[in-house]
């Protein structure tokens, strides 16, 4: 089945690769199935690749009973490319010779629940794009009529710095509204967005789990769970690496052999998850908690007892400090 929006096109072939019988139905799993049923006592597989509509359809089938599997659409491009001509038709056909001969790499379809996971992640993402980009818009801005909003990360700090610019130049306060107004409601959203995946997270035995490692927080813990969701489908742990795409990518051909960059072939968001959590904990400094007199007090740090060693030796008059 070659999916589109509207339309899908549909191509049977027989076991030595014949084609039986091709047509049109509506992208709709009810239609499918209802198609597949009257038309293909017989069948055997069903597959489509990977797309916007493909766990909608897949999830569909398979409640309906079909024998469906969903198949990666970088390896059926390169098997599909071989053709002169591309077509829905072709594609349908392509598709269906690839079911017969089983050489095609299965996707895993995540379940319901997981998708509503990663779709208010993403979710979250788009919001701190949005805001981003609008602070970086208001900076520039401002920049024009020499003014600079300076560190401002919170919304209080950066009404305050406003107020203190809007004093130098009137005028502006009702030019910026309109943004103003707008990044307040995306932070609004944001931290609507933030309390529900903290939800979401602390419901979840595993997230918990996941959440007691230094620099692992909610975020990051339902990302991973949400990207892996079952753990029993790789056959050793050293795969989920290569999975996220956090492997070198080699290229082999001859006497050549190079190992490049991570490949980053798998899903970047749970790459830059993951690159937050990394940061986090080897940026994390613990030191000694001492008590005086019934208060908890920091102490102070000593400075490192360094032999000093001349920076030329052949003057004893240069000294530099290592440490």
């Amino acid at each position: 089945m070659d999916v589109s929006d509207k339309t899908t096109h549909i191509c049977v072939v027989d076991v030595e690769g014949r084609a039986v019988r091709r047509d049109i139905v509506a992208s709709d799993p009810d239609a499918l199935a209802k198609w597949l049923n009257r038309h293909c006592p017989d069948l055997v597989r069903v597959v489509l690749e990977t797309g916007t509509l493909s766990t909608f359809l897949y999830h569909g089938l398979v409640e309906r009973g079909v024998t469906v599997e969903c198949i990666c659409a970088r390896h059926v491009k390169g098997v599909l490319s071989a053709r002169v001509n591309k077509s829905d038709v072709h594609d349908a056909e392509g598709l269906a010779q690839l079911a017969r001969t089983g050489w095609y790499k299965r996707v895993h379809m995540k379940a319901s629940a997981t998708h509503i996971d990663r779709a208010a992640l993403r979710i979250r993402s788009q919001l701190i794009t949005a805001r981003t980009s609008m602070a970086n818009q208001l900076r520039g801005l401002l920049k024009l009529f020499g003014l600079r909003i300076g560190t401002a990360r919170t919304p209080g700090r950066r009404a305050e710095r406003l107020t203190a610019l809007y004093t130098q130049r009137p005028d502006l306060k009702a030019l910026f509204a309109p943004l103003i107004a707008s990044m307040e409601a995306i932070e609004e959203q944001l931290r609507a967005s933030n309390r529900l995946l903290n939800e979401r997270a602390k419901a979840d035995e595993v997230c918990t789990r996941l959440m007691s490692v230094p620099g692992v927080g909610p975020i990051t813990a339902l990302t991973f769970t949400s990207t892996i969701e079952d753990p029993h489908r790789f056959a050793r742990s050293d795969d989920v690496g290569a999975y996220a795409g956090l492997v070198p990518r080699r290229s082999q051909s001859g006497e050549r052999d190079t190992n490049g960059h991570i490949s980053k072939a798998g899903d970047p968001m749970l790459r830059r998850a993951l690159y937050e959590a990394a940061n986090v904990a080897l940026s994390q400094v613990k030191r000694p908690f001492a008590f005086s007199s019934g208060e908890g007090k920091w102490p102070k740090p000593k400075a490192p007892s360094v032999p000093e060693r001349p920076l030329h030796g052949s003057s004893p008059h240069y000294f530099i400090r290592f440490g």
